[in-house]
């Protein structure tokens, strides 16, 4: 190789100087052992060969007609993949193959990202004796030769001289060599100081004025800095930190790159095809190496500044374009998903700053990634996607948009609900497991994503978010994901396993139902399994069920009075499956007799005589009567009812607002939450805040609050002392507001929701429940959806005994029941499933089954509505189905065996 060689060189992407390299190491330093200065610059000169080779295999020498056929320019070449390219590299330095020339288009480029990270000591005198003793003739492409980081004003520059010469590449080399270095990127598009106008004068001069020496002698004592260090990427991360580190304190949303810069960048760049694919190219180099940089050097650790190569690609609006969706998107994914934990949480913050569509942006990027590899892929109970790490890359990195979108939304991080006083009591039994090696799992209560604790908000806290959550729910994902398995990786919590229940916000309501159904049923057979070891050591009865044996004219006494038994005596209990029997009836239990049992608790409870809930006529909900009659022990046993309904995979009929969900999830009623649970005092209260006149002088209303009680009785309240005297004005309006507010929805019921918490969560408290749910998801949970898509259920029933689609009588029926109004689709539901609203996910997630039930006969249809199936006798006349039916669903109480 001669001299005018190794100086027009052009260096190879950071991963040639890693791959090849690394075989001839060791024989040169075996056969130099006893001269190490020889032997640095063997290596050097070898790495720099195998590095020309790379190049040449991967870019070519520019010439068009070259005949060498190992170089990527001749015509007949085969293109190969940058790790072949490396190989080959590596193949052809050992054989001495012919390097050509480089083509003048080529020539004057050579890689600063080479010079300054992974040159070794030999270089520091040889870079500058090169430069002052040769003369380019292209003194432009000179000019950049040794450009190892970014301005705006610089990109500018080099754009303008392209224009004028109409030849891009020296702007695209530039791109290529800075974005493909991590210590390029991270020192580029810095802040500017801050700076008077005289120092800012002073040093424009200094920059124009600075000559090509005292440039050389800059690079050189860089290089002479990072002589000691073994790693590249330890070098230049090394390097930023003796810079940049002490120059100024950044805050925990703050990072040093200038985001606004880098945006008007790339809308001036990106519009040219191929600058832009100088950004992809460099992106596929740049990735592993952060990735390395990430997993085994600590580099954000030493160098906080590291984060600004993720913000400055994250600005780049054509990520989510189908170039980068094969290799580049994924594999940068997979080195943001190994920041440490503080990295993630300070991007969060940062990206919080954004304006919604940018944050939807960069949902739409990981996304579409997502939604590619699902769509390319064909994924099944073999093939899971949990083990693709591109899905499993961008989900994590989507989690960091999701707080990000968290943050910057309307925040509510001061109104939480006081914990319980009393904690809720441990199971008996918890010396019997002990003593079996069973001890109770998640004693220190449900999981808390460690993002979430690490930027100390939850989704709770968000009333609003930047763009709605239902944009982080991957469909294409939802559909592929076997939740069985998923949910055991997420119990397990290995490294080398991941489960998408880690991000919650990615999986649709009907996923994270059936992970907390899987939930519920794997501690049922566990308290049903520790009961069978307790019955065998303790030699008491076997009661592997939470049996309730109630009659149905005394439903209320019975059922209250015996969990009120069990909640005293063993809340575990609570935690075994549901077995209800009604007494003088013949019906088994198998899901559809708990049905109505819930049904027939929930109509009397909420039965407006008995007192303990208030009706709204106007909003048609229920809310918690302040001066009821009855005891907490009470409102305990309806918070049991509702929790041992999620338990249990039973829909209700309750009507709360959606305020109740969000006291259940932690977080105190506030002004806004009185437009669902009392509008007409929202109204009130809204009026007064935007009125224009004196509020004193025109209303003379005071800090005490009047209101009648559920039987007309005149109720005073003062929401602070003294309040008769303290006169509302234009100036504490609003804090009478918020007190009017939180006397409503928090103080004056303080005591009966206390109660109706501790027992909802005596049956959740070890449930994923919080993790897993926002509070309107707990009232689809809860409630089920009120939208009744009849067609959705025909186009997924399944028929049985010799009915089929095509059949007369199945055509009759559908035609029938699409006739009915609203109330009488209601009570067929009721009739069939045992209740009239329709699952998660709407009544297409219903698996219902119309079975043939006998020839024409006077009999009425019947159902199983455990199992969600029909009995239809074949009817004759489509009228004397629709009269049959009719009363059968009319008239339909109790159960019997057929």
């Amino acid at each position: 190789m001669n001299s005018a060689e190794k100086q027009d060189c052009e260096c190879a992407p950071p991963q040639a100087e890693s791959t090849p390299a690394g075989g001839i190491d060791r024989s040169i330093e075996e056969s130099d052992a006893e001269n190490p200065e020889a032997g640095r610059m063997k290596r050097a000169a070898a790495k720099h060969l195998i590095e020309r080779y790379y190049h040449q295999l991967t870019e070519g020498c520019g010439n068009e007609a070259c005949s060498n056929e190992f170089c990527a320019s001749c015509p007949g070449f085969r293109r190969m993949d940058n790790n072949a390219a490396a190989v080959k590299a590596l193949e052809l330095y050992k054989i001495n193959t012919k390097l050509c020339d480089p083509h003048p288009s080529k020539k004057g480029t050579s890689s600063a990202y080479l010079e300054n990270s992974a040159k070794g000591p030999h270089h520091n005198s040889a870079c500058s004796d090169r430069k002052m003793n040769r003369r380019d003739p292209h003194p432009a492409r000179d000019e950049f030769k040794d450009l190892n980081y970014l301005t705006e004003e610089k990109v500018y520059e080099i754009l303008d001289i392209c224009g004028v010469k109409e030849d891009y590449s020296p702007l695209i080399r530039v791109i290529g060599r800075v974005f493909s270095s991590a210590e390029g990127l991270v020192q580029s598009f810095r802040n500017a100081k801050q700076h008077t106008k005289e120092e800012l004068k002073s040093l424009q001069t200094k920059d124009e004025d600075k000559d090509e020496d005292e440039k050389e002698k800059a690079a050189c004592s860089t290089t002479a800095m990072e002589e000691e260090s073994e790693a590249s990427s330890s070098r230049t991360v090394e390097g930023a930190t003796q810079r940049d580190n002490n120059v100024q304190k950044l805050g925990s949303d703050e990072v040093s790159v200038d985001v606004e810069a880098v945006r008007r960048v790339y809308k001036k760049l990106l519009s040219n095809e191929k600058v832009e694919a100088a950004f992809l190219n460099a992106l596929v180099y740049l990735s592993p190496n952060v990735e390395c940089d990430l997993t085994y050097h600590n580099v954000y650790s030493r160098d906080p500044n590291y984060l600004n190569l993720f913000v400055i690609v994250m600005e780049n609006s054509n990520l989510h374009s189908p170039e980068y969706l094969e290799i580049a998107l994924p594999l940068f994914c997979k080195a943001m998903s190994k920041l440490p934990l503080p990295a993630l949480a300070k991007l969060a913050r940062m990206w919080a700053l954004y304006s919604a569509e940018q944050v939807r942006r960069m949902t739409e990027t990981f996304q579409q990634l997502i939604t590619y590899k699902v769509i390319s892929n064909e994924f099944s109970g073999r093939n899971l996607v949990n083990d693709d790490d591109a899905v499993v890359a961008a989900s994590k990195c989507l989690k960091i948009v999701y707080y990000a979108n968290v943050l910057g939304g309307d925040l509510d991080m001061e109104h939480n609900e006081d914990e319980d006083e009393e904690p809720i009591p441990e199971s008996s039994e918890l010396t019997l497991q002990e003593l079996l090696g069973e001890e109770r799992r998640n004693k220190k209560g449900p999981r808390v994503d460690p993002l979430e604790t690490e930027l100390g908000v939850k989704t709770t806290d968000c009333r609003r978010p930047l763009i709605p959550f239902e944009e982080f729910v991957n469909e294409p994902l939802n559909d592929v994901l076997e939740m069985d398995k998923d949910y055991t990786f997420f119990k397990v919590e290995t490294e080398n396993k991941f489960s998408f229940m880690t991000c919650p916000f990615i999986l649709n309501a009907v996923t994270k139902n059936l992970g907390l159904y899987y939930d519920n049923r794997i501690r049922m057979y566990s308290e049903r399994r520790i009961t069978v070891l307790y019955s065998l050591v303790q030699g008491q009865q076997l009661n592997p069920y939470l049996r309730l044996k109630v009659r149905r004219d005394h439903i209320i006494d019975d059922a209250l009075v015996r969990l009120e038994m069990i909640a005293m005596e063993n809340p575990a209990d609570l935690k075994k499956q549901l077995y209800v029997e009604f007494e003088g009836e013949q019906g088994v239990d198998e899901g559809g007799v708990s049905k109505e049992f819930f049904q027939l608790v929930v109509e009397e409870i909420f039965n407006p005589d008995i007192g303990m809930f208030t009706y709204d006529e106007t909003t048609k909900l229920f809310w918690f009567n302040p001066s009821s009659f009855e005891t907490e022990g009470q409102f305990t046993l309806i918070g049991i009812v509702l929790g041992l309904a999620i338990y249990n995979n039973c829909i209700l009929d309750v009507h709360f607002p959606m305020v109740v969900y969000r006291k259940l999830m932690g977080k105190k009623g506030t002004f806004r939450d009185l437009a669902d649970s009392h509008p007409v005092l929202f109204q009130s209260l809204n009026e007064l805040l935007d009125y224009d006149g004196s509020v004193e002088e025109d209303m003379m209303i005071t800090f005490q609050i009047s209101q009648t009680d559920l039987f007309g009785n005149p109720l005073i309240h003062d929401l602070r002392e003294n309040a008769d005297k303290i006169p509302v004005t234009n100036e504490n309006r609003k804090e009478f507001v918020a007190q009017y507010a939180d006397y409503m929805l928090n103080k004056s019921v303080e005591k009966q929701f206390k109660a109706f918490r501790r027992g909802f969560h005596m049956v959740t408290n070890e449930s994923p429940l919080k993790y897993l749910f926002r509070s309107e998801e707990i009232e689809l949970l809860i409630c089920g959806s009120r939208n009744l898509d009849f067609q959705a259920l025909e186009e997924t029933t399944e028929y049985d005994g010799g009915y089929n689609r095509d059949s007369r009588i199945i055509k009759d029926f559908w035609e029938t029941v699409h006739c009915f109004g609203e109330d009488k689709k209601r009570l067929f539901l009721q009739f069939t499933t045992g209740t009239d609203r329709a699952p998660v996910g709407g009544l297409g997630k219903l698996k219902m089954i119309i079975a043939k039930n006998g020839p024409d006969t006077d009999r009425l249809p019947t159902s199983h509505t455990c199992f969600n199936v029909l009995l239809l006798p074949e009817y004759t006349t489509k009228e004397k189905l629709k009269e049959r039916l009719l009363k059968a669903i009319t008239y339909a109480k109790g159960f019997g065996m057929l």
